[in-house]
């Protein structure tokens, strides 16, 4: 995890334990249990979780199990996700892809949303990047038939990165769309707006 500066509010919201916040390979996990039979949408990495909790209120017939590594980020979520009342939305702080091989099921997922993942723009680091053919391979095992997968990035050479792998790929049909009205503008993708960098919005 990367644990950064925790403020007194992020750290009163991860010490509470009201079942909110999940560990990796908690015993008893199940997705039913976890979140009423919901359809489950899983997010991987949300910053503030600001644009989570908005979009968790929009959808009340969807859980939403959202993943990061960031401290902080995830102590906000929580206070959010509290301070709105909100039941159908669960959190870890973990690496989604060990969450994804050791906690969830085969087949049981409604969908994924991966916006502004980090590019990681230097050519070395590009193995870092969540959008490969094996990770599209282990998101494509875990969700269903009419599951989607939610994009989004402001870097053009990893949305040029994301519409290869994922126009390849056989478990996977999609490709840009419109920037969907559901998916609230963050700070992040502001600021990108305002040094004049383009947002691709991609959905398969």
């Amino acid at each position: 995890p990367r644990r950064g500066r925790v403020t007194p509010r992020q750290a009163a919201a991860l010490d509470l334990h009201d079942g909110l916040l999940i560990e990796l390979g908690g015993r008893g996990f199940s997705l039913e249990g976890e979140l009423a039979g919901l359809p489950v949408i899983v997010e991987i990495g949300f910053g503030t979780g600001a644009a989570t909790v908005t979009m968790a209120q929009q959808r009340l017939d969807l859980g939403l199990l959202a993943i990061d590594v960031h401290t902080p980020g995830i102590g906000d979520l929580l206070h959010r996700v509290r301070a709105a009342g909100l039941t159908n939305v669960r959190v870890m702080e973990a690496d989604a892809l060990e969450v994804l091989r050791a906690m969830i099921p085969e087949g049981s997922l409604a969908g994924y949303r991966l916006y502004f993942p980090d590019p990681w723009p230097k050519a070395r680091h590009h193995k870092r990047r969540l959008v490969t053919p094996e990770h599209a391979t282990l998101l494509g095992t875990r969700a269903k038939p009419s599951a989607t997968w939610d994009l989004a990035t402001d870097w053009a050479p990893y949305a040029e990165q994301m519409l290869a792998v994922l126009d390849a790929h056989p478990m996977w049909e999609g490709g840009v769309i419109a920037r969907p009205r559901e998916r609230p503008i963050t700070r992040f993708e502001q600021t990108a707006l305002d040094q004049g960098r383009e947002i691709t919005d991609l959905r398969y």
